[in-house]
C-alpha cells in the first residue's frame, strides 16, 4: 500500500471507532418502510378475504377472472395496497433513522391479523 492509502485506511478506522463513520449513518427507513408495507399489505389480504365472504357486494366486485373467482381480485387490491404503502412510507421514511422494535413489532401485528382474518374458522364468528 502506498502512504496515501494507508492514511485514508487510519482516519476511516479512527472515524469507525469513535462512532463517527459511515456506519453509525446509514438510515434504516427504506428497510423499515418495507418490513411495514409487508405487514400492512399482509393485513389487507386478510381484510379482503374476511371481506369477500361477508359481503356479496365486494366478493363480486373483487372478481377480476372468473375462474378464480374473487381470489383474484384479493390478491391484486392486496398488492396494490402493500405498493402504495411501501412507496409512501419510503418517501416518508427515505433518510430518516426509525425505531425498529416498534416497526417491527406493528409489522408482526399486522401480519398475525392478515393470518387471522384469512382462517376460515375465524370466520365463523363475523357469519
Amino acid at each position: 500500500m502506498t502512504k496515501i492509502q494507508d492514511s485514508m485506511t487510519e482516519i476511516r478506522d479512527r472515524a469507525v471507532r469513535s462512532g463517527e463513520g459511515p456506519i453509525e449513518n446509514i438510515p434504516n427507513g427504506p428497510g423499515a418502510a418495507a418490513i411495514l408495507a409487508a405487514g400492512i399489505g399482509s393485513a389487507a389480504i386478510g381484510v379482503f378475504a374476511l371481506g369477500a365472504e361477508v359481503s356479496t357486494t365486494l366478493k363480486g366486485a373483487l372478481n377480476f377472472y372468473n375462474p378464480a373467482g374473487p381470489l383474484s381480485g384479493k390478491s391484486t387490491v392486496a398488492i396494490i395496497v402493500w405498493l402504495v404503502a411501501w412507496y409512501g412510507l419510503s418517501r416518508l421514511w427515505g433518510r430518516e433513522t426509525v425505531n425498529m422494535g416498534a416497526v417491527n413489532l406493528a409489522a408482526f401485528v399486522l401480519l398475525a391479523i392478515g393470518f387471522l382474518l384469512t382462517f376460515p374458522p375465524f370466520w365463523g364468528l363475523f357469519l
